[in-house]
């Protein structure tokens, strides 16, 4: 029914940038709160920013001041800038919707298949 897309990942040198985006397609009624997670090999998955439907915005400790989070609600896609990347951000990033869709009542949990940030010192 809805489909999330992330993009942006790759190999980037430590203190360099990238801009990860998540697009959602599919029968969407409305995208509410959007989440950013990571998990680097062999530790769990950890909240790093998260969006609401109204653009209030919230950042792990780890991350806050380098990563931020935004989205253009015309082309339901949320994005995560990330600055000063350093060799601990190297992760898969996912991205995690709370959707309404058109088919059903209620929200619903959608996430992405992830994309790679490897950062090289």
């Amino acid at each position: 029914q809805v489909q999330l897309v992330e993009s942006g990942g790759g190999l980037v040198q430590a203190g360099g940038s990238v801009r990860l985006s998540c697009a959602a397609s599919g029968s969407i009624f409305s995208i509410n709160a959007v989440d950013w997670y990571r998990q680097a090999p062999g530790k769990q998955r950890e909240l790093v920013a998260f969006i609401t439907s109204d653009g209030s915005t919230n950042y792990a400790d780890s991350v806050r001041g380098r990563f931020t989070i935004s989205r253009d609600n015309a082309k339901n896609t949320t994005y995560l800038q990330i600055n000063n990347l350093r060799p601990e951000d190297t992760a898969v990033y996912y991205c995690h919707g709370l959707v309404a869709v058109t088919t059903a009542p209620g929200e619903y949990d959608y996430w992405g298949q992830g994309t790679q940030v490897t950062v090289s010192s």
